[in-house]
């Protein structure tokens, strides 16, 4: 991952749950929209295989990574994949510690102070916090009071409607997952409805 890249368009999609079937046409539809950062959590199916379908059909036009990763197994299957960057639910320190040794862009989460400020010091790229949503933008404004440089993803709750609000209240990037990925949109193949989804996050 370039993380310079991702600060200039600092959103994030998340895949959870995903079919195979169902990947070519939605990473389609995701770069006709024009998002240019994805996960797919390791808690999928096949996950790692996702991971490696997704690099190949991209092709250098989508950063792909890895999130809920949970072990060092988890993140070596990843890693062996393909993805570019790592997100955890928690701060799982031997994954951490492993990524910031080797440079690999990764994003713990946390959601209390104490924790935020854990995964910073653990070298955290950004800290996500979840779930953002339980208490909103306000708690992100808050944070950023005593830790100004820490940088924050809101993950969890974050709508096309609500994101300018994080991003005024501190939050560096946002990310969406099945708010916009949809079951009943995978199920009938309503690809075109994920992609005009996504781009109501990309409107400037």
């Amino acid at each position: 991952m370039d993380v310079a890249k991702f600060r200039k368009q600092p959103i994030l999609g998340i895949l959870r749950g995903i079919k195979a079937d169902a990947l070519s046409p939605t990473l389609d539809a995701i770069l006709k929209s024009g998002l240019a950062t994805i996960e797919i959590t390791m808690n999928t199916k096949g996950a790692p295989s996702l991971i490696k379908k997704c690099v190949k059909q991209t092709k250098g036009r989508l950063t792909v990574g890895a999130g809920t990763v949970l072990s060092m197994e988890s993140l070596k299957e990843a890693l062996d994949a393909g993805a570019s960057f790592i997100v955890t639910p928690v701060l799982v320190k031997d994954v951490t510690l492993h990524c910031v040794k080797n440079q690999i862009p990764v994003f713990p989460g946390a959601f209390s102070p104490q924790e935020i400020y854990n995964c910073w010091q653990a070298g955290a790229t950004m800290v996500k916090v979840f779930p953002a949503g339980l208490l909103g933008p306000k708690y992100f404004k808050e944070i950023k009071g005593p830790f100004k440089e820490i940088e924050l993803l809101a993950c969890g709750g974050v709508t096309a409607e609500n994101m300018s609000d994080y991003f005024l209240s501190g939050a560096s990037a946002i990310s969406f997952g099945a708010s916009v990925f949809k079951k009943e949109w995978l199920e009938k193949k309503d690809f075109k409805s994920i992609e005009e989804s996504i781009k109501k996050f990309l409107v400037k």
